[in-house]
């Protein structure tokens, strides 16, 4: 531990931050499943991009897998909340796997505007992150294929076959300029392109990268919670930087170094839409070690977003109380 400093460390805290509304439903398809059914309940990917939720939830008795072919025959099966593809789908149908879908809503959103496109006769192209389990998914459940994107350079070497028919999809957790980029660069292109407007990106993303930015413009030092192969978590930490304050994406207290708090008066912290409150509250205390913190909460948007259940668990859950 570092020996207290005799500063005073001026701490901001995002608003909002943390556990965005798909993520709690995701977290909260697995812990009722495993109360429903009892473990283990095989859970394909990880639920949310975070190490700490997934061992939590695996200490329960979750088994965290890549393939379905690695799950057992009969096993209860959890869908992630990043989606999955037709294919991916159809091979658990094919063993008769009891199947709850995790996905988030605003993801299964974006799968039916896709194949909505499709049937409009539309090539479609995904603004996207290649290799990203959302992406793969999307990916999986547009069609005739889909072209995929992830810079405004990119839009130059699509080959389309009809320019008045084509329209866009977008990950959900992308960056909104980084977005709004893309979407300019192909209305350009292709000026009677269909798809949603910038605003249509998740909720949680917006107001998570709106906070972030109002945080950035107040401190030293940016600190976001969250794991490294977090889509949205990485562009919270890639506006601190754009906005020349030095950011760091962190997985937790312990990731935090000394030397980053040299020099720096006001520390900035928010949280990806899968790290828990707790550990930023951990971070909290953590700079604490490094002289007196005043903690002040931002003003934000207050969400009350909730989605509902999947039917299999809140059906299952009836017939257990008869």
């Amino acid at each position: 531990m570092a020996p207290k400093d005799t500063k005073t460390i001026k701490v901001l805290l995002a608003q909002p931050r943390g556990f965005c509304a798909g993520v709690e439903r995701a977290i909260e398809i697995v812990e009722q499943a495993l109360t429903l059914y009892g473990p283990p309940v095989y859970v394909r990917h990880e639920i949310v991009h975070n190490k700490h939720v997934v061992e939590s939830l695996r200490e329960k008795g979750a088994v965290f897998v890549e393939e379905v072919d690695e799950i057992p025959d009969d096993a209860v099966t959890i869908f992630s909340a990043h989606g999955v593809s037709e294919a991916v789908e159809k091979s658990a149908q094919t063993r008769d796997l009891p199947v709850i879908d995790a996905t988030c809503p605003l993801v299964s959103k974006v799968h039916k505007e896709g194949q909505n496109h499709h049937t409009r006769n539309r090539e479609v192209i995904l603004i996207g992150h290649e290799g990203h389990p959302e992406v793969e998914g999307t990916m999986g459940r547009i069609p005739g294929g889909v072209h995929l994107i992830s810079r405004p350079e990119d839009v130059s070497r699509l080959e389309i076959k009809d320019p008045d028919k084509v329209a866009y999809v977008t990950q959900t957790t992308l960056s909104v300029d980084e977005t709004r980029d893309v979407i300019t660069a192909l209305k350009d292109r292709f000026p009677n392109i269909v798809g949603p407007d910038v605003k249509d990106i998740c909720y949680a993303t917006q107001n998570r990268q709106t906070a972030v930015r109002e945080l950035a413009d107040q401190v030293d030092l940016l600190l976001v919670v969250g794991a490294k192969n977090s889509s949205n978590s990485n562009r919270l930490r890639e506006i601190g930087e754009e906005m020349g304050i030095p950011s760091y994406l962190i997985d937790d207290a312990d990731s935090l170094k000394s030397e980053w708090l040299e020099s720096v008066d006001s520390v900035g912290v928010t949280a990806g839409a899968s790290a828990p409150e707790q550990l930023v509250q951990g971070l909290v205390n953590r700079l604490g070690d490094f002289g007196t913190i005043d903690v002040q909460e931002l003003k934000g948007v207050e969400e009350n977003m909730h989605f509902k259940l999947p039917h299999e668990l809140t059906e299952a859950a009836v017939q257990q109380q008869a």
